[in-house]
């Protein structure tokens, strides 16, 4: 039976039905809000901590407190735009007004961030990273939101849904192979004079420029390609049931963690994140002091998207014959082997000297791998999120597409924040010099960076995957969900239906 509306009563929705099934352009454009996400993500983990603690001389734990804080910032917002765009009513519907108004200054943020004033004091430059890093997290905030509300709204269909989901992660891995090759070919290539192109800071203005524009481009593009769409989406029916009040937001997402389906896979996010955000923030330091990879080096990383581009027309194939969750399962046991083989090979000796092309080959097609089994975990759990939704309705009457997007966007930015901490705390640990070349880094110091950041953390997943075999809503489970759902909407059982057939 469904439950009261938090603070009011149950609320009803309208919308208009497809009649037919969802167009390749639709999912196309819908996908191309992938964009401004990918390159953030990329460019925050790739070369904030690189750029203000080796080339401005910051403290690196400086710098992590202040990516931390901003992400913290970034994580409170998370579930404020959420029940804003669940309850909004307008002419454009929930979503698409948000989306527009983030679009424009979200690539001014992101390029302010490389382009401190140059008589700033380590303590200015704190600020100015803190300033404009909360910025674009929470502008990021205002647009994917609503953005990825939207991928769950346009198809109740099980294996639809799926679809939609391959083409926002097609899309994103296009950009998000792309963009890193432009940068380390054309932005910032290696010279005679700095051979390590990432350690050069006359890129970095060129870099973040571009960064800016793919970011506006993205999110503008998405927002004015998927208006059409508005009239397919859910809407409430009435402006009165609709009103934002700032006291009901932590009441919606109490509700939606009152699932247990869903606070499983939060809890789950919420630990993989604390991992994944440690790990990511000192990931360009394993590339450039562990392996020794010049920016030359760099620039063939994104062949490894070829995994990800064989993957893609298999994951229709992988949902037909298993369920979604021994997919995330099976490709999260791969990620945790993948994770921890290469660092393990290097310390027993197996693995070619750095410098050696053969190295460059192995860590390519190490990361196809990485890639592939990426692509398919990450469309079949953006699935599964769907799936959770249409539980929830059921339980409850309510649609909270945004809600449960910004909670797990909440849970992992959040703990991942203190990950960003310990990046710093790790960096600072084993003892890595500021401003030094790969060549001047100890080998004692680059072993154990290798031990934490290739082993010991990735063990760690071994938890969100125990807690992953818990998951319960199979095919059956969701088939049975969507009958009953229908069931209410028009008021007449399956066994009703079979009796007035001829």
């Amino acid at each position: 039976m469904a439950s009261e509306r938090p603070g009011g009563a149950t609320p009803a929705y309208v919308r208009r039905e497809r009649g037919a099934a969802l167009s390749v352009s639709t999912k196309l454009y819908q996908g191309i809000g992938a964009i401004p996400d990918t390159v953030k993500n990329w460019v925050f983990t790739t070369f904030i901590l690189l750029y203000y603690n080796q080339i401005l001389g910051v403290d690196a734990v400086r710098v992590s407190v202040a990516l931390a804080i901003a992400l913290v910032f970034d994580a409170v917002t998370d579930p404020l735009v959420a029940s804003y765009s669940d309850n909004l009513h307008s002419r454009w519907g929930r979503r698409h007004p948000l989306m527009l108004v983030a679009a424009l200054p979200l690539g001014v943020a992101i390029f302010a961030i490389f382009v401190p004033p140059a008589e700033l004091s380590p303590t200015g430059l704190f600020w100015w990273l803190l300033a404009f890093t909360a910025l674009t997290r929470g502008l990021m905030t205002l647009f994917f939101v609503p953005w990825a509300a939207i991928a769950a709204e346009l198809s109740d269909d099980y294996h639809e849904r799926t679809s939609v989901m391959a083409y926002r992660f097609a899309v994103g891995w296009t950009i998000g192979v792309s963009f890193p090759f432009l940068v380390f070919s054309v932005l910032m290539p290696g010279t005679e004079a700095q051979p390590v192109g990432q350690l050069n800071p006359e890129g970095y203005p060129w870099m973040a420029l571009c960064a800016g524009l793919l970011l506006s481009g993205g999110a503008l593009a998405t927002t004015l390609l998927t208006r059409r769409e508005i009239p397919y989406l859910r809407q409430h029916a009435a402006q009165s049931a609709t009103a934002f009040q700032l006291d009901s937001v932590f009441r919606e997402l109490a509700q939606a963690l009152r699932n247990r389906q869903f606070a499983l896979v939060f809890v789950v996010v919420l630990l993989t994140a604390a991992i994944g955000g440690t790990t990511a923030n000192i990931g360009v330091y394993m590339m450039t002091f562990f392996w020794g990879l010049t920016t030359e080096d760099l620039r063939w990383f994104p062949l490894a998207a070829i995994g990800a581009i064989v993957a893609f027309p298999f994951v229709a194939a992988v949902q037909r014959r298993w369920d979604k969750k021994h997919i995330v399962l099976a490709c999260a046991c791969v990620s945790l082997l993948d994770g921890i083989a290469l660092v393990n090979l290097r310390f027993l000796g197996v693995l070619p000297d750095n410098g050696d092309p053969r190295l460059l080959v192995i860590l390519v097609g190490m990361g196809a791998v990485a890639a592939a089994v990426a692509v398919i975990q990450g469309i079949i759990g953006a699935s599964v999120v769907a799936d959770i939704l249409d539980d929830h309705e059921l339980r409850t009457g309510y649609r909270q597409e945004a809600m449960f997007n910004a909670a797990l966007s909440f849970s992992g930015k959040a703990v991942s924040g203190l990950g960003i901490i310990l990046g710093g705390v790790i960096i600072e640990l084993v003892a890595l010099p500021t401003q030094a070349t790969p060549s001047e880094v100890p080998s004692d110091t680059i072993f154990r960076l290798g031990l934490v950041v290739g082993v010991l953390l990735p063990l760690l997943y071994l938890i969100p995957i125990a807690l992953w075999s818990r998951y319960r809503i199979t095919r059956e489970a969701h088939a049975e969900i969507q009958t009953r759902l229908r069931e209410r909407r028009t008021g007449q059982t399956t066994a009703e239906r079979r009796a007035q057939a001829p």
